[in-house]
């Protein structure tokens, strides 16, 4: 076929059949929102409690705490912590299933117990706050049993959200608290009694409820649900037309688009996979039609959208953590990482017009784009 009969509409239609785009949203579904798909009650739990954490998420970044003292006490970061801990362990228990042959329309009562269990533990700190204050580095028996059971649901937690292999990741450094003294020599230590760690990564600010997990509660969440709100707002499918509008016409034109499109979606994406959904199933097709192959046109897609977890303003939660961990400003970091994800995406578009070029591409007629 010539590429003047190629339209975007049409291609997007015969090529994102309803059970392709199905299985896409499933997909998307469970990385981002989880793989079970709740109906009845249990859905309005899972809904009211990431309705909930939204909203507590908004309250602490506004200045009403501080307006409304003499009515609601003022939540320090011990608090906030705990409680964003808690949504997070609660939604993964409930959302996530532990196998891939557990049901995906119910929660088992098993994973109810074990949401609730670990949120209990999630808020240990900040329920317990004064008393831990008052024998700091002493854990009683109690602060032990909590301590022990919270990691394990988190570990738990993590494995369902995330993956084994981030587990798998967490357990190799968790086994160096305890058996640093079998570590090579150059990385060797005495190790640390089960008192020790729990104290230092669940009773205190330094371990679980450290600065990563303040860099989620005060930055990262609300950057995400500001991204997922202009997603569903349209904003990706608008990234996706502008970028065909400018570079459609060109040789390549729907891979070029592709990059752009993907790049300009990272600046409100924190998942590189949503990112490949919301273009791929309208760039993939187009790039068939004028000529590059199924695994180049995918290579372009994926290469595009994992580039974008390096775009500012939320780079992947990265940006977050540097600033806490580098103490430099945000907008440092902004500026400096400006630049080299701006110079990846003109790398890219370079590479797939070297490819059109190779293979003698055109792009879409204008009156097509």
């Amino acid at each position: 076929m010539d590429s003047s009969d190629v339209s975007p509409k049409k291609d997007v239609d015969t090529a994102t059949p309803p059970d392709l785009k199905e299985k896409l949203d499933e997909m998307v579904a469970t990385v981002d929102s989880g793989a079970r798909n709740l109906m009845s009650w249990a859905g309005w739990i899972l809904i009211s409690v990431s309705l909930a954490w939204s909203l507590f998420q908004l309250w602490i970044a506004s200045p009403f705490p501080y307006m409304l003292t003499d009515f609601i006490p003022l939540l320090n970061s011990t608090h906030t912590r705990s409680a964003h801990l808690g949504f997070a362990v609660f939604l993964a228990f409930v959302a996530f299933p532990a196998l891939k042959r557990s049901p995906r329309t119910t929660v088992p009562i098993h994973d109810w117990i074990f949401a609730l269990l670990g949120t209990a533990c999630a808020l240990y700190i900040a329920v317990f706050s004064n008393e831990l204050a008052d024998r700091p580095g002493l854990p009683i028996t109690k602060d032990l049993i909590f301590s022990g059971i919270g990691l394990v649901f988190l570990l738990e937690a993590t494995r369902r959200a995330l993956g084994l292999p981030m587990m798998c990741v967490a357990l190799l450094f968790l086994s160096y608290v305890f058996f640093g003294e079998y570590a090579p020599d150059i990385i060797a230590w005495k190790g640390a009694s089960f008192n020790k760690a729990m104290s230092h990564m669940w009773l205190s600010q330094e371990g679980v409820f450290g600065i990563g997990l303040g860099v989620s509660t005060g930055f990262i969440y609300l950057f995400v649900l500001f991204g997922a709100l202009l997603e569903k707002a349209g904003a990706g499918n608008y990234f996706t037309q502008v970028a065909f509008a400018l570079l459609g016409h060109y040789r390549g034109g729907p891979a070029k688009a592709a990059v752009v499109s993907s790049g300009m979606n990272g600046m409100i994406s924190g998942s590189s996979i949503a990112n490949v959904v919301i273009t791929g199933t309208f760039t993939i097709p187009l790039m068939k039609k004028v000529g590059f192959t199924a695994e180049k046109a995918g290579a372009v897609e994926v290469a595009a959208s994992t580039n974008g977890q390096l775009m500012p303003p939320i780079m992947g939660a990265a940006a977050f953590l540097m600033i806490e961990y580098v103490g430099i400003s945000y907008l440092e970091v902004i500026k400096h990482a400006f630049l080299p994800a701006v110079i990846s995406y003109i790398a890219l578009v370079y590479i797939v017009h070297l490819e059109a070029l190779k293979a003698d591409l055109k792009g879409l007629p204008p009156r097509k784009v």
